[in-house]
């Protein structure tokens, strides 16, 4: 699950400024459509201190990247201590959703593109999840598992699925958009799943780790129950 901080006081310079005004424009009217004199002028500089501190229009995004991930994922250990405190920073993501919704338009937006810079967005998304899956196994508060890079997988696609449906999850609930209320509704389901699972017994779990061990290997072409040994072997010749 995604969760996001508010930006630091000491991060307002006017290279947080330029930054953060990229976001809310490449968010909402796409990178492509949105100019660096538009970030400029929504930043209060001139396109040309733009290119001082970010080198070019695709400089600026990679920066915007890096920042977004961070910002999703670089707190990671905001998760890590006391129950109370772990139920205050849960509050603080929930109390505002306004604050951190143009971060969650511009990596929906990202990441929808058919370019290799959504690749790499999604890419480092996927580093940091892994990563943060390492340290919270490392530290007992997270189980192991059989096959960690495909969970991490699966981690980074089920955190960013509500960015990306965002209309069909709000839709789905009467809602016109994505709200306070809903992220707060959704809070217990979401770690509940992750918590407990959903099914009460492991039979699933294990018929299916028996299923693939039979599977495994080469067909030998001969009978399902056994694709690696032959189940007629050729019988000895009479003597």
């Amino acid at each position: 699950m995604l969760n996001v901080r508010s930006t630091e006081p000491e991060d307002l310079t006017t290279r947080a400024r330029i930054r953060d005004a990229a976001i809310v424009l490449f968010g909402r009217d796409g990178f492509d459509r949105t100019s660096v004199r538009a970030v400029a002028e929504a930043a209060g500089v001139s396109a040309g201190l733009v290119i001082h501190h970010f080198g070019s229009k695709d400089g600026l995004r990679a920066a915007c990247d890096e920042y977004i991930v961070d910002e999703f994922l670089g707190r990671k250990n905001d998760l890590v201590g006391p129950q109370p405190q772990v139920a205050a920073k849960i509050q603080l993501w929930l109390s505002d959703l306004e604050r951190f919704r143009p971060q969650g338009d511009y990596l929906a937006r990202m990441l929808a593109a058919d370019n290799s810079a959504a690749d790499e967005l999604f890419d480092a998304l996927l580093a940091a999840t892994a990563e943060m899956l390492r340290e919270q196994t490392a530290a007992g508060i997270m189980r192991e598992v059989s096959d960690p890079q495909i969970t991490a997988l699966y981690v980074t696609a089920y955190g960013v699925m509500p960015l990306l449906l965002q209309r069909q999850l709000a839709r789905s609930v009467g809602e016109d958009h994505l709200t306070t209320d809903f992220l707060r509704r959704s809070t217990l389901p979401i770690l509940e799943l992750y918590t407990h699972g959903l099914y009460t017994d492991d039979r699933f779990l294990v018929a299916a780790r028996d299923a693939l061990g039979r599977t495994a290997g080469p067909s030998s072409g001969k009978g399902e129950n056994d694709p690696v040994q032959d189940p007629d072997p050729p019988r000895p010749s009479a003597s």
